[in-house]
């Protein structure tokens, strides 16, 4: 994938810095995965490993969590012609620096908070606001990522729907293939959905 993008990105920043986004639980490790077995490299730490909510592994890397009270973020620099995870609330913290092409995983809000309330039962936590007002306050943090992905000059970005992505892996796959410049094994991208993991459903 390297020499694709210096022919295609030979000045300016460089490679872009693949990033992977969305709400939680809304298919971001999944996204991961899919890029992974397709020919990039993830930026991990392994410090989160997999468990019951995520038997396929998380794919985070912890100074991610940081970036919005960072000072020093020029280790995203090293991510150029990788693949890294970010939440989508974090986004408009990423350094200036680098251009992005953003996968963001779409999921229903109502999938997603019943997603969340299963794992935070699984730890044996309650959430502490009621999912009216978290589906709310998720709908409104959207329609602010929408106007960040169109008005940053650095993003570039492509929308997969996750239900989508589980009932046609291989064409969404094929979307990101051609969004990422083509030459990824689009075959073994869709091969790694696991339409078993898709266990709360709006």
């Amino acid at each position: 994938m390297a020499s694709f993008w210096k022919r295609l990105f030979g000045g300016g920043h460089g490679e872009p810095v693949i990033i992977v986004s969305g709400l939680p639980r809304s298919g971001t490790s999944m996204a991961m995965k899919m890029l992974e077995a397709g020919g990039f490299a993830p930026v991990q730490d392994g410090i989160r490993t997999a468990d019951l909510d995520n038997p396929k592994g998380y794919y985070e890397d912890e100074r991610v969590k940081d970036l919005h009270k960072m000072e020093d973020k020029s280790w995203v620099r090293n991510a150029r012609g990788k693949v890294l995870k970010v939440i989508s609330f974090l986004l408009k913290d990423l350094p200036e620096e680098n251009d992005y092409k953003v996968i963001f995983m779409r999921r229903e809000v109502a999938e997603v908070l019943a997603s969340q309330n299963k794992m935070l039962d699984h730890r044996g936590e309650e959430s502490e606001t009621e999912d009216a007002r978290m589906a709310e306050i998720y709908r409104d943090h959207l329609e602010k990522v929408d106007v960040l992905l169109r008005t940053r000059e650095n993003f570039t970005w492509i929308d997969i729907p996750y239900s989508e992505a589980i009932r046609n892996p291989l064409e969404q796959a094929d979307r990101i293939n051609r969004f990422l410049g083509g030459g990824m094994d689009v075959r073994k991208m869709a091969a790694v959905v696991d339409p078993e993991l898709y266990r709360n459903r709006a």
